[in-house]
């Protein structure tokens, strides 16, 4: 117990040496018609406009990457598509080779070799 009252004045200092955090102006949009003069809501419009133009100009940035990076990727797929449609045609046609090879060795009349063989056996 003494020990945790010990520590409480201790605090203050060691939350400003961590903590020295200033107030910043975060950019964002403002309410403007809560200014009286007519200079700062000008200037209050005129920030808004400014942020704005910032966020779009990032926005629009951003998008332009997305979409180059997506069209580099339509690009390969496409190109990969392209490669396996050869390798589909080229399968084909081996196929249908081989079948035609297939049906020639099918009708083909028995070679002249094994005739006489038989007879030789036979005698």
């Amino acid at each position: 117990m003494i020990a945790r009252f010990a520590l409480v004045p201790l605090m203050p200092l060691a939350l400003g040496i961590i903590g020295t955090a200033h107030a910043q102006d975060v950019p964002g949009i403002e309410i403007c018609t809560v200014e009286k003069t007519m200079e700062r809501r000008t200037s209050c419009l005129q920030s808004n406009v400014d942020f704005l133009q910032k966020t779009i100009s990032k926005l629009t940035t951003d998008h332009q990457q997305k979409l180059d990076a997506a069209n580099r990727q339509v690009a390969s797929l496409q190109n990969a598509l392209a490669s396996l449609q050869k390798l589909v045609t080229d399968l084909q046609a081996a196929q249908l080779k081989l079948t035609e090879d297939v049906k020639k060795k099918a009708d083909a009349p028995p070679a002249k070799d094994a005739a006489p063989a038989a007879k030789d056996g036979t005698k």
